[in-house]
């Protein structure tokens, strides 16, 4: 896909989830008044998520343009710094948390458009842990604050069984953050061996 195309795709997906989270933040809803707010639910931390990431990717492409056929090294150095940014947000972020909602579409169109490096797999994977655990956590403070749970699913289970929810969640993500990688070396490599099988010349 051509350069200017994906970066007006990435422009046109950044201002949807701009307006879907002014919308969403105008909705009157009571759970939005309790304590935590919209904070408190995961499909709301998930459209922050987006948004930011693919406002790095549209800052990225920006970048990229303005520092095309300019040999400043200090500006190269800020864009590999950005690109290992978006790149880190795509892997632990972007796609393991936003593969269970509708968001993934756009998720996998920015996977097919863009390379994304991804970091070690230790590092990867202690990220995303690093991630459910703290969302687990602010769930349990909310109960401990308000004596609610965010979702009322864990109101009917026992002490052990929400262990074993929630290390089933911990679990599930990481397998997300798997399937990323494995989708995303799987599209490029690929992509490589088409562009490789092109540039051989055919023999008479």
């Amino acid at each position: 896909m051509a350069l200017v195309p994906c970066q007006v795709l990435r422009a046109a997906i950044l201002l949807s989830y701009c307006s879907i989270l002014c919308n969403y933040k105008a909705i009157d809803m009571p759970a939005h008044q309790t304590y935590g707010g919209s904070w408190k639910f995961l499909t709301f931390i998930d459209l922050v998520i987006q948004a930011v990431f693919f406002g790095i990717c549209v800052l990225t492409d920006l970048s990229s343009l303005l520092t095309k056929g300019n040999d400043s090294q200090e500006q190269e150095r800020q864009l590999k710094k950005l690109i290992s940014l978006r790149d880190w947000m795509m892997a632990v972020l972007a796609f393991p948390v936003g593969v269970h909602t509708t968001v993934l579409p756009f998720v996998l169109i920015e996977m097919r458009t863009t390379h994304h490096q991804y970091p070690s797999r230790s590092c990867g994977l202690a990220a995303v842990c690093t991630f459910a655990v703290g969302y687990i956590l602010w769930v349990c403070w909310i109960h401990h604050v308000t004596g609610v749970w965010v979702y009322p699913l864990l109101e009917h289970l026992s002490p052990g069984v929400k262990i074993i929810f929630f290390a089933a969640v911990t679990v599930v993500i990481n397998i997300f953050y798997l399937v990323g990688e494995v989708l995303n070396n799987y599209i490029w490599d690929t992509q490589k061996c088409v562009e490789e099988g092109k540039e051989k010349p055919k023999l008479d």
